[in-house]
């Protein structure tokens, strides 16, 4: 089934190719990509700047998993890495900047959901994660949600991760709630509590970064799925380019060896159950 994927997606690229050889409207819309990486067109990315391992700005050069995907994908629609402008898209603001065409593509790991598909229209999904915990790298107790019966956890104020907890294990797991998952690692470090958690490759990040290096591991018993897509805007016309660039990422092996990269030191294996993903199909 897989190899008849990468076929379809072989198509879809040449497809597209073809039509850009035929000299299609240009238009002036920044998403358009041509061929020539030297067109002096641009394309403008919206990403996290603040999680490490995925997406992080380090002084103005960006880092981590939604960033690689994001530059794979730009080359394959024709744009070289200096044509991508990269902008700050916090989670609260992703649909709004979508719809105000303040962005052409976000790479911010964005979960796919039937509310959201009422604003914004999705490529993809990239990755599936899922909601697991980080824990002390010596912890040998904690396996999974089941093993959390008096045990302190910590998630963000206001997070799906943190709700999920409230809706499942209330009666198992203390929650504390901190402003961000990095306050939750500190007070991990410190002994505050037994537990962090979100979105896997979130915490692998977390795990992965020089301060935090060999002190925890992720679990790896993941109990929610998150698809991640790539936001674009109802009216796009990408999204079938940026499946067949995704698919050729993960058929080259360039998708693995990132997730390697971005999650080094943090003990993790990405869940082969659910990737690589198979893309949705364009609305």
């Amino acid at each position: 089934m897989r190899n008849t994927r990468y076929a379809v997606a072989a198509m879809a690229a040449a497809a597209a190719l073809t039509l850009s050889a035929c000299g299609g409207d240009s238009g002036s819309d920044s998403a358009s990509g041509s061929a020539d990486s030297g067109s002096g067109d641009s394309i403008r990315i919206g990403i996290k700047f603040d999680q490490p391992g995925l997406g992080f700005d380090e002084g103005g050069s960006y880092s981590g998993f939604d960033v690689d995907v994001a530059k794979y994908v730009a080359g394959e629609l024709g744009y070289g890495e200096d044509q991508i402008e990269w902008i700050e898209t916090p989670s609260a603001q992703r649909e709004n900047m979508l719809e105000n065409d303040q962005v052409d593509m976000i790479f911010a790991t964005y979960s796919i959901t039937d509310t959201r598909k009422e604003k914004v229209a999705f490529a993809g999904p990239y990755f599936v994660a899922g909601q697991d915990l980080l824990v002390r790298s010596d912890d040998s107790e904690i396996t999974g949600p089941e093993d959390l019966n008096g045990k302190t956890l910590c998630s963000v104020t206001g997070s799906t991760s943190a709700q999920k907890v409230k809706d499942t294990l209330a009666n198992e797991a203390n929650l504390v709630e901190q402003p961000s998952y990095a306050e939750c690692v500190t007070a991990m470090q410190g002994g505050a509590i037994d537990a962090v958690t979100t979105d896997d490759i979130i915490l692998a990040g977390l795990a992965s970064t020089d301060a935090n290096k060999g002190q925890f591991k992720v679990v790896g018993n993941t109990f929610s799925e998150e698809k991640y897509g790539v936001g674009i805007q109802k009216d796009s016309d990408k999204c079938e380019d940026i499946n067949a660039a995704i698919e050729k990422m993960i058929e080259d092996g360039a998708w693995e060896e990132a997730i390697k990269k971005n999650t080094e030191g943090a003990d993790y294996t990405f869940n082969a159950d659910l990737n690589p993903p198979t893309m949705d199909a364009c609305a």
